[in-house]
């Protein structure tokens, strides 16, 4: 984790100074680094420290607009190629903004509940992945506007999930598989980017070898 050192808003944009609560060694300047899961270019670098810059856009997208100085946030550096890969992949472009239905202690762990705009349950699947807040996270149930995560213990200890509560805004971001799939299948499905409605059926899948 890391604490907001401070924020200078200037015309609907902001600038972030953070100080990582762990080691945060060699900080070059251009890299990324996600807070919240929202990724963020390293503009300024100190012992532990960085600087960077939140763009309108980014604001409107995510929940960086409602830290303040103080606020508690999750990090994490960009993958290095060779490294395992402990999650999903995650690019760190936040879809939209989540909102935490309940927490519901079940043994050890905590059972949160996230509901999220409609158009984006089809990305989301039962045992597929999501990210909340920076946290790759494995989808337990989910529906057309909702899903539900088990929070281990490593987890609360580790990240700011521990103190979500009913209502709370969170950065989600659907699995860049997910996005690519429907993506592709869109024209032959009548979503977005299709010249006419049509639909996948039995004839079309033969037709093409399935």
């Amino acid at each position: 984790m890391g604490i907001v050192e401070s924020m200078a808003p200037n015309g609907g944009q902001t600038r972030l100074a953070i100080k990582a609560l762990f080691s945060l060694p060699a900080i070059v300047l251009g890299e990324s680094i996600a807070i919240n899961g929202v990724c963020l270019t390293v503009e300024s670098s100190g012992k532990n420290t960085f600087g960077a810059y939140a763009s309108a856009k980014t604001l409107s997208k995510t929940n960086l607009g409602s830290l303040s100085p103080g606020s508690t946030v999750n990090l994490e550096r960009a993958l290095a190629v060779g490294d395992r890969l402990g999650g999903h992949l995650v690019s760190g472009h936040v879809d939209c903004l989540a909102r935490v239905e309940a927490m519901v202690p079940e043994g050890e762990s905590v059972r949160c509940t996230v509901l999220f705009p409609h158009e984006f349950g089809p990305l989301v699947v039962s045992k597929g992945s999501v990210c909340l807040d920076g946290l790759s996270l494995t989808v337990n149930e989910c529906g057309a506007d909702w899903l539900t995560v088990n929070i281990i213990p490593a987890t609360l200890a580790a990240t700011t999930v521990s103190g979500w509560k009913s209502g709370q805004a969170v950065n989600m971001e659907t699995d860049i598989i997910g996005k690519y799939v429907a993506r592709m299948m869109a024209p032959y499905a009548g979503g977005a980017g299709s010249a006419k409605p049509s639909a996948i059926t039995g004839d079309f899948l033969r037709e093409r070898g399935f």
